[in-house]
């Protein structure tokens, strides 16, 4: 570990005892019940360690905000988080189909970063596990800028993943389940007191799961286990501590398919298989491992103040080895303008190994009032919040090995041995050894990143009129082994919302976010700067008085500048002179009518990157519809949903490969008798074969098959 990390290492450990000194005792997060999240639904009300730090309704707050329950995971059948964004506006959840190495989704047309009970969770790429959704109590998307809360991201917004943890009252369950493509998982979710008094509360969350998925000789395999316990002397203290370990066993064969053979066909004319494995089961892996421990504490002081915090220590790592087609793009070329190369379609593969890791230091601690001055409500929150990030990544590239380049063909020294048919692949038990592996392998040094934030935020409301007004300060040290670099930002935003006595809500708001780039500037020779954000957003809400109808309406124009600009003029004074921008307008709908339950989602975004183009992956257009029923009467413990998905066309970042758009189904079949619950999802109904996105650097990435899963739940 470097020794700028190593000193971190002190300071995170005072600032953690500093907290349970002036928490303990300190209120623990106390999750809603059952009853409670279906009123998250309806009511948007969330968690103070939630998204949005506060437990302010959705309705009163200038912004957009989408939650997915537990039970609206279970319901659409999501196995895993990419699964669980589809139905929300605004969103590309699947934005690479079927993956394996991790869940990837644009909100807004841009990346975000995920966070985990109120601190961010994954940091770098492939060095940490994929969250399982059986440890989730519920996930909530923050659209639009963040930083004022969270300090460094991307103007998208944020995920936040809530955890599962002890609650009074809370019963226990055993689930089995069993599905196609072999799969098999064993959980259970484990809640209990410990003494008589109530003080102590724990909860067991495990895992079992031996799954094979739609692709050949690619599993998903996972073992989880996540214990917490919660200590609350009284009514206004608690503390819970939260515990993750986690390993996945899986691969990463089915991604990277060559735009030859899929989005058109392959120069004779042929098709790679929807369920083609393209690497070697000997050399292939992607295992990964995690651990963390979690802090949750929250202490009402009087009646006016209050102070919670939020610290955690995880370690994370993977090694991941894949062999992939040398598909089109510098010298992972794989086709020759006369076909020559492809021919019947077999063609060179690269090798790449990785041994990745990470380990993270967060704390975030805040204090709250609740006040009046004159006739004006307050709910004062201020914060300051520290990370330490350590990243490491050593990483081995053999292109197109066996593929001699001045000749088109293949080498001497290699020959053909370990090029692939991708238009019949299978494995030939031919890969690199060790050595080769090795002449190749790059040990590069261990990054770091250190976050200073200090925030305040104010939520005033005067009559029918809710304002709300952010600032935030940050100093961002990255240490990346060959150069260092200190960043500083100053965040605002506000909002301003008026609830009339029909229910309508019009807002608007506006943010900032900021993002360091490390690097230094080929002009000016100074460090370059951060890519800042800023988002203008309007729109209105409406909730009926019986709160079975929510619509939320919203317009949004993001702008990011301080991006490289490629067209800039040879006298400019930075290249930081890009600008992407992003417009949309999102709908997003609940409706409760009898024993029927109704959610819509639309959206429709406008995008340009600094050259012009439209951003890589992300579909200008999502229709989503979500018909739930749960009858009562004789028919009461009977269940059932059906949902369909439009996906619209998306492009490759050049505007020159054009993915075609996609429509999917899902159902979803319950019924519950006493303790005992039968649940049966369906997801891709028809099995539909298509494509999620394809890539200007010529390869694209295959959708979801059909997955079918029963799940039996015993609860006491």
């Amino acid at each position: 570990m470097p020794r700028k990390s190593q000193a971190a290492l002190p300071r995170a450990i005072v600032l953690a005892t500093l907290t349970l000194v002036a928490t303990a005792p300190a209120l623990a997060q106390q999750p809603a019940s059952a009853d409670d999240l279906e009123e998250v639904i309806v009511t948007g009300t969330l968690s103070r360690f939630g998204a949005t730090k506060s437990d302010t309704p959705i309705m009163d707050l200038a912004r957009s905000v989408s939650i997915e329950t537990q039970q609206d995971l279970l319901d659409k059948g999501a196995l895993n988080l990419a699964d669980a964004y589809v139905y929300s506006a605004g969103v590309a959840g699947e934005r690479y189909g079927f993956a394996t190495r991790g869940d990837w989704l644009a909100v807004r047309g841009l990346d975000v970063p995920e966070y985990r009970d109120s601190l961010q969770a994954l940091f770098g790429n492939y060095n940490n596990t994929r969250p399982d959704i059986y440890t989730i109590e519920q996930v909530e998307i923050l659209k639009g800028p963040a930083s004022v809360l969270y300090g460094q991201g991307t103007p998208g917004g944020i995920v936040n993943v809530v955890s599962k943890t002890p609650r009074a009252g809370l019963g226990s369950e055993v689930v089995a389940e069993a599905g196609n493509f072999g799969r098999q998982q064993l959980a259970a979710d484990l809640n209990g007191s410990l003494g008589d008094n109530g003080d102590w509360l724990y909860r067991i969350v495990g895992v079992y799961r031996d799954s094979d998925t739609q692709v050949d000789e690619v599993q998903d395999d996972a073992i989880v286990f996540a214990p917490s316990l919660s200590w609350q002397p009284h009514e206004d203290t608690a503390i819970t501590l939260l515990a993750n370990i986690q390993r996945t066993d899986s691969d990463t064969g089915a991604q990277f398919h060559p735009v030859d053979g899929t989005l058109r066909p392959a120069p004779n004319g042929g098709e790679i298989p929807f369920d083609g494995y393209t690497g070697e089961p000997g050399f292939n892996r992607y295992d990964t491992d995690s651990e963390s421990l979690t802090l949750l504490a929250e202490h009402q002081l009087n009646d006016t103040w209050s102070i919670e915090s939020t610290a955690r220590w995880t370690s994370g790592s993977s090694d991941y080895r894949q062999a992939w087609v040398a598909f089109t793009g510098g010298d992972r070329y794989a086709r020759d303008p006369d076909d020559s190369l492809y021919g019947d379609g077999t063609v060179p593969r690269t090798f790449y190994v990785a041994e990745n890791s990470s380990e993270q230091y967060a704390i975030d601690t805040r204090a709250r009032a609740r006040f009046t001055t004159g006739d004006a409500g307050h709910h004062l929150l201020m914060g300051v919040q520290y990370q330490d990030v350590e990243t490491d990544t050593d990483t081995a590239y053999l292109y197109a090995l066996g593929f001699d380049f001045a000749t088109r063909g293949p080498d001497d020294g290699f020959g053909d041995r370990f090029w692939i048919n991708t238009l019949n692949p299978v494995p030939t038990g031919r890969f690199p050894d060790e050595a080769l592996v090795d002449s190749f392998f790059a040990d590069t040094p261990a990054a770091t990143t250190e976050d200073l934030g200090l925030y305040i935020n104010d939520h005033i409301t005067l009559g029918r009129w809710n304002l709300t007004l952010g600032l935030r300060y940050d100093e961002v040290d990255t240490d990346t082994g060959a150069t260092t670099q200190a960043d500083d930002a100053l965040s605002t935003s506000v909002g301003l919302l008026y609830q009339s006595d029909l229910g309508i809500a019009p807002y608007v708001s506006y943010a900032e976010s900021f993002e360091p780039v490390v690097g230094t500037d080929n002009v000016t020779n100074q460090a370059l700067e951060p890519q800042e954000g800023e988002q203008l957003e309007y729109g209105i809400k409406y909730q009926s008085p019986t709160g079975n109808v929510v619509v939320t309406l919203a317009r949004f124009d993001t702008e990011v500048s301080n991006l490289p600009n490629p067209n800039s003029l040879v006298n400019a004074g930075s290249q930081q002179e890009g600008i992407s921008k992003v417009e949309g307008t999102e709908l997003e709908a609940y409706l409760r009518f009898g024993a029927f339950s109704l959610e819509l989602n639309a959206s429709r975004l406008d995008m340009e990157n600094p050259d012009g183009f439209t951003f890589a992956s992300v579909p200008e257009e999502q229709l989503s519809a979500w018909l739930g029923w749960r009858p009562g009467g004789e028919l009461k413990g009977l269940r059932a949903g059906a949902g369909i998905r439009y996906v619209g066309d998306s492009w490759d970042g050049t505007d020159s490969l054009r993915t075609p758009d996609y429509t999917l189904g899902d159902l979803m079949l319950g019924y519950t008798l006493g303790a005992w619950d039968l649940a049966l999802n369906v997801r891709n109904v028809t099995d539909k074969e298509y494509m999620a996105t394809c890539l200007a650097r010529g390869d694209c990435f295959l959708g979801e098959a059909r997955t079918v899963v029963g799940r039996f739940t015993y609860r006491f």
